[in-house]
């Protein structure tokens, strides 16, 4: 039986991870994969692979020969820098590890282990439309921000009242006690299981 690890990444902490999981996981069921790990990110598709935790560790299952197959729902999920996504290929191709591509049900390497040459063809395409969309929305977001501000409107998030913040101090105890405890802002929401930006916002509420 072939042994999956499930990549599943967002890009913000209001992003839920619930979605890709199960449609995965159905996914894995229908073609038999025995499911090793689950793998969840918050983290953007632009930075780096030495940045990105679920890259190293699907590595790490790699060349520990814990799995000979990552199952992810769509290409830039692997990431949106293509020199990034194509190394991390590299390293996983060379341990023998395919990469399954859920909405393409496409894979990287051959049943003979060779490169599968128009699944590689594709991830570049595809990284490289996904990396111009995001710039493309950068520079739409900091247009419609020069054009607020143009127009003398206030930007930024409306500042908290006190009863805001007192609700959300409620609601992120477990936030509260770690911080106080001296734990440090990643620890503590890798503990709590909550992302590094709620972290930051209780902290600087405290």
């Amino acid at each position: 039986m072939n042994k999956v690890a499930l990549l599943v990444r967002k890009s913000t902490a209001d992003q839920s991870h619930d979605r890709q999981i199960s449609e995965l996981q159905e996914f894995a069921t229908n073609k038999n994969f025995k499911i090793v790990e689950i793998i969840t990110e918050t983290v953007s598709g632009a930075k780096k692979n030495s940045e990105r935790e679920g890259i190293q560790r699907l590595v790490k299952l790699a060349e520990t020969k814990k799995i000979n197959k990552v199952a992810i729902h769509e290409v830039t999920r692997l990431g949106r820098a293509t020199n990034h996504v194509l190394d991390t290929l590299e390293k996983l191709h060379s341990c023998g590890v395919s990469v399954v591509v859920m909405n393409y049900n496409l894979e990287t390497l051959n049943p003979d282990g060779s490169v599968n040459p128009m699944a590689q063809f594709l991830f570049t395409i595809l990284t490289d439309i996904g990396r111009m969309e995001r710039l493309t929305l950068i520079e739409r977001v900091k247009s419609g921000l020069a054009e607020a501000k143009r127009k003398g409107k206030v930007l930024g998030r409306p500042r908290a009242s006190v009863k805001d913040k007192s609700k959300m101090l409620n609601e992120y105890k477990h936030v509260v006690k770690y911080l106080h405890n001296g734990y440090t802002i990643r620890e503590t929401a890798k503990l709590c299981d909550v992302g590094i930006s709620t972290v930051q916002r209780v902290k600087k509420i405290l």
